[in-house]
């Protein structure tokens, strides 16, 4: 009934095929994946080899998995590393695995992109997955950050991890929304938005056609300078990649800055579909008291307020957004791990892992900071 084969690049499908799957669903979008693939940020050499998993019924293309072939674990925000090394310990490789995600973003949505996830297909792909991994000598095959109802298979485990979004309860405006706090957590943000703007800088939004060149290349400074000096490396993406998704995605991409003069000084990256804000790329070239929070945070609850925007998806972790009015949310990946003994332990771990997730998220719950809890 179904058949499949992996592709080594977007460019072996077209957009049209590939956008009837994937619909409006923003990081999965062939403007997205292939601008990642043509400005270099996925190939071998960066350890993220695109391999694509199609399925068909019939000849007919059904589903996509967007898919990697990965030499490390950098830039998946699903943690692994300790699973890594237990194989390290043991003379075993854990690389190559395959995984399907969005590169350096732990964005989630859909990750089969299909018109009808059907038990017989969801089978069919977990099948795919196990007899690939066992013919190519992966470790395992992994689907992070999904929020598509999967059926549960005993050859794929379960994990779950708790990010922070926003919810926009209809707020006629920041004032509105501000009203829902208590008192304390009012005065803390009203005096960080004070704090922010003693500052003397200018803060604007740029539209992608407002973007020129001078300002692209000043945000990407403030990029690299600030994922230098927070991980001790430089970031994933490239000037190219930020350069061609201006022309790939031109009503998604909006730029939240601030200038000192006419010289920006920092700058955070947002991205918008029909539903959600994302926040994604920060960076500034000085340390201004209180301005993470203002572009990161307040600038974008202002701006999904302004634009009826249901949701602000500001990022991966980060405690300090619950007292912002972010709420818990629960993540969801599976992950196949080809080695019995490995597969076993790993699925202990997780268990235990799945406990103390549980007990997190309801110790976040138990801090937020509205009157009416």
């Amino acid at each position: 009934m179904f058949s499949h084969k992996f592709i080594s690049s977007i460019n072996a499908i077209s957009l049209q095929t590939w956008q009837e799957l994937a619909g409006d669903n923003l990081f999965c979008s062939y403007p997205w994946m292939h601008t990642l693939e043509e400005s270099g940020c996925v190939n071998s050499e960066t350890g993220w080899q695109p391999q694509h998993l199609l399925i068909y019924t019939e000849k007919v293309l059904v589903a996509i998995l967007p898919g990697y072939l990965k030499s490390h674990s950098y830039g998946e925000y699903v943690f692994d590393w300790a699973w890594a090394d237990a194989y390290q310990r043991y003379g075993l490789d854990y690389y190559p695995k395959w995984l399907c995600g969005v590169p350096f973003s732990p964005i989630t949505g859909n990750r089969i992109l299909c018109k009808a996830l059907t038990e017989p297909l969801a089978e069919y792909i977990f099948q795919t997955l196990k007899h690939s991994c066992n013919i190519n000598n992966w470790s395992g095959a992994h689907i992070n950050f999904f929020t598509e109802h999967l059926p549960a298979n005993d050859d794929f485990l379960s994990r779950q991890g708790v990010q922070f979004h926003w919810h926009n309860n209809s707020y006629l405006n920041f004032n509105d929304f501000l009203n829902t706090l208590t008192s304390r957590r009012r005065k803390m943000i009203k005096k960080e938005r004070q704090q922010a703007q003693s500052n003397a800088l200018t803060i604007k939004w740029l539209t992608a056609d407002e973007i020129d060149t001078d300002t692209l290349v000043s945000f990407y400074q403030c990029y690299q300078a600030t994922y230098l000096k927070r991980s001790g490396h430089q970031g994933y993406l490239n000037l190219a990649f930020f350069q061609q998704l201006l022309l790939a995605l031109p009503k998604a991409v909006h730029l939240c800055c601030a200038f000192n003069a006419q010289q920006l000084v920092a700058a955070s990256l947002y991205l918008c579909d029909k539903h959600t804000l994302y926040g994604r790329y920060w960076g500034a070239l000085e340390d201004y008291q209180s301005l993470h929070f203002e572009l990161c945070y307040y600038q974008g609850i202002e701006h999904a307020i302004e634009f009826e925007i249901e949701k602000f998806d500001a990022g991966a972790q980060g405690e300090h957004k619950l007292m912002r009015g972010f709420k818990p949310v629960t993540t969801h990946s599976i992950h196949h791990i080809s080695n019995s003994m490995f597969r076993d332990a790993i699925a202990d771990f997780l268990q235990r892992e799945h406990m103390h997730i549980k007990q997190y998220k309801a110790q976040c719950l138990s801090v937020l900071p509205f009157k009416q809890q």
